[in-house]
């Protein structure tokens, strides 16, 4: 048992380096989690944009981080489908009845997802950057802005653990993730709440997208960041606590 979790982080290195080289073979995957959000991005830019009044000066500054999150929200869907078929294929049974650490199983996907999603985000930037993003910020704006999606992103890949654990069916692993991915159209990620009906409005100002959005925004664009960044923080630190824990109770009921 010594010997094994001296080997923790060797074999964490090699369940993540298994789950990578499961995403790079997977363009399914690198459709839906890059090329899908540059492609709305795009059609939100440059065929919505000019009808939208946002009051800045430039659609894609104001668009970006809605679509990051849905970027991100779109990606770890896949970590409940790669869940869900190791476990119905009995990778977990397989792995346990060797000599290695048997939580590195389960961090290997979530650290997948945090490394998968942070490359979509940084080529996702890139072509913003193509389409005349500019940012103002500094340094320590950006590492804020880094730390929240990444907080962000953990907070629903173990969100995505308890359904690929759970799950009956491949298309019960993956269902969860499409009401994650359809917050974003009700918050402020793409146009203002002070459009929307009174009722959508109060659901929009109110779920936690709106507050991760505006705290991005906001440090993306050197704007006073108010309250949304601690709000947007305690939504993600909270989800995040609480969707590990029933992962991890799930995870030793089930494997």
């Amino acid at each position: 048992m010594e010997a094994v979790k001296k080997h923790f982080f060797s074999d964490l290195s090699v369940m993540l380096g298994r789950s990578m080289r499961h995403i790079s073979r997977s363009m399914d995957t690198i459709i839906s989690v890059t090329i899908m959000p540059i492609a709305m991005m795009l059609l939100f830019v440059y065929v919505f944009g000019g009808a939208i009044q946002t009051g800045a000066d430039n659609y894609v500054n104001y668009l970006l981080p809605g679509i990051l999150l849905i970027a991100i929200a779109s990606g770890i869907s896949y970590t409940a489908f790669r869940l869900f078929t190791d476990v119905q294929r009995g990778i977990f049974e397989r792995f346990h009845s060797m000599p290695i650490s048997r939580s590195t199983l389960l961090w290997g996907h979530v650290l997948t997802s945090l490394v998968s999603n942070a490359i979509s985000v940084v080529v996702i930037i890139i072509v913003a950057l193509i389409m005349g993003f500019r940012s103002p910020a500094g340094i320590l704006s950006w590492l804020a802005v880094g730390g929240i999606l990444a907080v962000f992103t953990l907070a629903l890949t173990w969100v995505a653990a308890i359904a690929g654990l759970s799950a009956k069916s491949v298309d019960g692993a993956s269902a969860f993730s499409y009401p994650i991915i359809f917050l974003p159209f009700i918050s402020s990620a793409f146009v203002p709440t002070e459009s929307m009906p009174k009722v959508v409005r109060a659901f929009a100002e109110n779920q936690p997208v709106t507050s991760i959005v505006e705290a991005i925004r906001a440090l993306l664009l050197n704007q006073p960041v108010g309250n949304d960044i601690w709000i947007a923080l305690a939504w993600c630190v909270g989800i995040l606590f609480a969707a590990y824990f029933i992962a991890m109770r799930v995870y030793k009921k089930r494997v």
